[in-house]
């Protein structure tokens, strides 16, 4: 039996228990995937937990529908990052969906998932709509081309491989790379223990969108299980009625997201005001701002 893991903080560590499938190293990162009794298999980069199989689809379904049903009818999704599939696969359930492109930087993170973790993305990458790219999101982004309805940002913590897509210059290139009403989507971390990323994110995002706003949903297998998600537009549409009327529409069929989440997601815990507030992030749960980074 093998124990692996992550430190949160200081004195503080998640730990899992189970057999070891994979550890290699990519071109970009550390890759690692083990089984879990309770999680089923799970994917760690460098050394910090991205997915399992039993509680993805909490993630994937908070970042995927919550922008797409703001839409009344998202044809062209950019998505950046999420190279286990489960982002795509939730933006390929969205009927109006013609062309959904994923740029993922390190292509042996798709590969592994693929083999060992094929549940997440289902039949995905297959689906005709779908376009895989392995490069640069931010090059991508940068590089001009047709506008999107929407564009996903789901990628590591902002060191490493995903270090460039927390900054004012890559949000302002996304701006430039959305239709008119279009949206902007991106996981903005822990609220607990990474309260300096989702304060950067959203003061750099609300310094270039006009309307932008925090939301959460419960990931057990994240830092402190409440995980944050940053919406950006020009005019957001969060009606719960709306929203009831769409998903029925577009028959989706979810586990966690559900209508009365399109606006009641954004009701958040004090802790979230607080962290992006201008002056924040504040100390919280005995920890000093210089502590809140993973690792």
């Amino acid at each position: 039996m093998t124990h692996y893991g992550e430190q949160i903080v200081p004195g503080f560590a998640y730990r899992f228990e189970g057999e070891q499938l994979l550890s290699e190293r990519s071109a970009f990162q550390q890759i690692d995937v083990y089984e879990n009794a309770s999680f089923g298999r799970l994917l760690m980069l460098d050394g910090l937990t991205q997915t399992t199989e039993r509680d993805e689809f909490i993630y994937h379904e908070m970042l995927v529908h919550v922008p797409l049903i703001s839409l009344e009818n998202p044809r062209r999704v950019l998505i950046i990052g999420g190279g286990d599939g489960g982002t795509l696969r939730r933006v390929l359930e969205h009927p109006s969906v013609e062309q959904a492109v994923m740029v993922e930087i390190d292509e042996r993170v798709t590969q592994v998932c693929r083999e060992l973790m094929p549940s997440i993305a289902g039949d995905a990458f297959d689906d005709p709509r779908a376009d895989v790219l392995f490069a640069d999101g931010i090059a991508y982004v940068r590089g001009g081309g047709e506008p999107f309805d929407a564009i996903l940002i789901d990628s590591s913590d902002p060191v490493g491989p995903g270090e460039g897509l927390f900054t004012v210059d890559f949000y302002r290139a996304a701006l430039a790379r959305l239709t008119d009403g279009g949206v902007l989507c991106a996981q903005s971390g822990s609220p607990g223990f990474q309260q300096d990323e989702l304060h950067r994110t959203y003061a750099h995002v609300s310094g270039v969108f006009p309307d932008t706003r925090v939301y959460v949903g419960f990931v057990p297998t994240y830092p402190g299980g409440m995980w944050s998600f940053t919406l950006a537009g020009s005019r957001l549409s969060l009606d719960q009625v709306v929203a009831a009327a769409r998903a029925s529409e577009r028959k989706l069929s979810t586990r966690y997201w559900r209508p009365e989440l399109q606006r009641g997601a954004f009701d958040v815990p004090q802790i979230v005001n607080d962290v992006i507030a201008p002056d924040g992030p504040p100390q919280t749960w005995g920890l000093s701002p210089a502590e809140h980074e993973r690792g």
